[in-house]
């Protein structure tokens, strides 16, 4: 191991099986462009929705090839919209719990499961670890490292808020996908950076996803 790769310290970002992968590649994209490195965990549910929302595949064989595409896309679908260094990224096969990310005693600075189903939401709250990602998040937990939820489902059912109430409680960070239009959205991209913006600023990633408030009322307005 080199001394480079001793001091990596990733954020690793979980996808899990809800709509919303774009916002999964907004956040990607961003965590790349403020030059951080990413440790990445795609589940089995989410590669099924990343299929069905984009249809593009992720496989374990190809994942440079299928991430470099899917991140290049827009929320719209059109590709080649957003070029793409993935550099810094190491990818991690959601079956294998014995990855880095399993343990606390490898170098991370945070988790983001972006986006959260209701049934991953469970598995961390309930810490079953039945995955990398949920073993990851739970991890993050327990060495008090940020964790971020930006939980996908509507409507939510008390058993899911009760949930999230949990994870709060254990000091992570529920960022619901609710996009704000105070910013001046004007495409469908505006209203996934703005989600994607906001989870970022809970752990004090530098990004420019969105124009914020600056206290004047309509300042924002094309």
């Amino acid at each position: 191991m080199n001394a480079g790769e001793t001091q990596r310290a990733p954020w690793i970002v979980g996808v899990s099986g809800a709509s919303g992968t774009p916002y999964a590649a907004a956040v990607l994209r961003a965590l790349l462009a403020a030059g951080e490195s990413v440790d990445l965990v795609v589940s089995r549910a989410a590669r099924l929705t990343l299929l069905d929302e984009t249809g593009l595949p992720f496989r374990d064989a190809h994942w440079q090839d299928d991430l470099g595409e899917w991140l290049a896309r827009g929320a719209d679908g059109k590709p080649g919209t957003f070029a793409v260094d993935l550099a810094g990224v190491r990818y991690w096969r959601a079956g294998d719990l014995a990855a880095g990310p399993s343990s606390g005693s490898y170098r991370a600075k945070g988790m983001l499961i972006v986006p959260a189903s209701s049934a991953c939401v469970a598995g961390v709250a309930l810490g079953l670890s039945k995955d990398l990602l949920q073993r990851a998040a739970s991890v993050t937990l327990k060495e008090r490292r940020p964790l971020v939820v930006a939980v996908r489902e509507s409507p939510l059912t008390g058993q899911t808020l009760r949930h999230l109430l949990t994870l709060d409680d254990a000091g992570a960070t529920v960022v619901p996908t609710s996009p704000a239009f105070y910013a001046g959205a004007t495409h469908i991209q505006d209203l996934v950076d703005f989600v994607a913006g906001r989870a970022l600023d809970t752990v004090g990633v530098r990004h420019r996803l969105y124009d914020r408030w600056k206290g004047e009322l309509g300042g924002q307005r094309p």
